[in-house]
């Protein structure tokens, strides 16, 4: 089996002399193919209870990932197989240990996938109920066949490095902490159902327009224009995703904090100084913590969700003509 990488799903000996173009559009188009239905999420919205045993299924590869130090790239992995493939099958049964077992059977087959090792056994004991490995393959068959054998998923990880090209900045330090912030947001808006509705292109977008607006609050209106005039990108769908990864970041997570009431105080990271003023002043001199501060009257940081408003979207080709 070859090596599989979530930010290069499609690199392998056939695609290795694929020309980059190629690549990309072959990504966006067959993007869909590899998440749940719609069908599936329409469900959702009508049925708490198929909600309920979802988590469920999904809380045991979510506590793995940190009981048993798990890969938490396989571990999204793992995770995308079984919500493609309950939104082709179905759940099968209510009754935990077959939520268990198809938790299992995916990590299973994404630890394969990665080739990254896994004990099965100490998982299992976590969860308290044990599978024998012909139980075990069985499962597996069964998820590779309502899959299609299509295990090479498109994730969001797989259109970081071409947003990012978006980012005009020739920063590649802040380029990197872009891509690790929207790394962590794409990991932890995994467990929000809602996500599931979008497609990856989509949430990486927004995830990484998330970190900008964060990192590096001056050129996030020009990175916020650069995207949404992407051929590829729905910009209502981009909308609506911003705003749901807005809460992502609220939801207890963020190194800045926004107030939805006001958008005139805002708390300033040092790190968001740090840019500002790089971007103002230009000395090679190391300047104290306490000059590099500005204070909250000098700084008005507008909200995120400021910039998400069709209105927005319309005047941001003309206003944003300076940038």
């Amino acid at each position: 089996m070859e090596d599989f990488d979530l930010e290069n799903p499609l690199t392998s000996s056939k695609s290795q002399e694929q020309d980059q173009t190629d690549m990309i559009s072959e990504l966006f188009a067959s993007e869909s193919d590899h998440m749940p239905s719609e069908s599936h999420f329409q469900s959702l919205k009508s049925q708490h209870s198929l909600v309920s045993l979802q988590r469920d299924a999904t809380s045991s590869i979510v506590k793995a990932r940190f009981s048993c130090n798990i890969d938490p790239f396989v571990a999204y992995l793992a995770m995308n197989y079984l919500n493609r493939f309950v939104s082709r099958r179905g759940m099968l049964s209510a009754k935990p240990w077959i939520l268990k077992l198809l938790s299992v059977s995916c990590l299973s087959l994404a630890a394969k996938m990665m080739k990254t090792s896994l004990s099965l056994t100490d998982f299992q004991m976590e969860e308290g109920i044990i599978f024998d490995s012909q139980t075990i393959q069985r499962m597996e068959l069964l998820i590779l066949g309502a899959l299609n054998w299509r295990m090479r998923s498109i994730t969001p990880f797989a259109f970081l490095h071409f947003f990012l090209c978006f980012f005009e900045r020739n920063d590649p330090p802040l380029k990197q902490s872009l891509k690790a912030r929207a790394t962590d947001l794409i990991f932890k808006a995994q467990n929000e159902i809602k996500i599931l509705k979008y497609k990856p292109s989509i949430v990486t977008a927004s995830a990484l327009l998330s970190a900008s607006h964060e990192l590096s609050p001056m050129q996030f209106p020009c990175f916020l224009q650069a995207i949404s005039s992407c051929p590829y990108i729905n910009k209502e769908e981009l909308l609506d995703c911003c705003n749901l990864m807005q809460d992502v970041v609220m939801d207890g997570y963020g190194s800045i904090v926004f107030d939805r009431a006001s958008s005139s105080d805002k708390a300033v990271s040092a790190l968001d100084c740090d840019f500002l003023t790089s971007e103002s002043e230009n000395t090679n001199n190391m300047s104290s913590r306490s000059d590099i501060i500005r204070s909250e009257a000098e700084i008005k940081r507008p909200k995120l969700s400021d910039f998400c408003c069709n209105e927005t979207f319309h005047q941001l080709s003309q206003q944003m003509q300076r940038c």
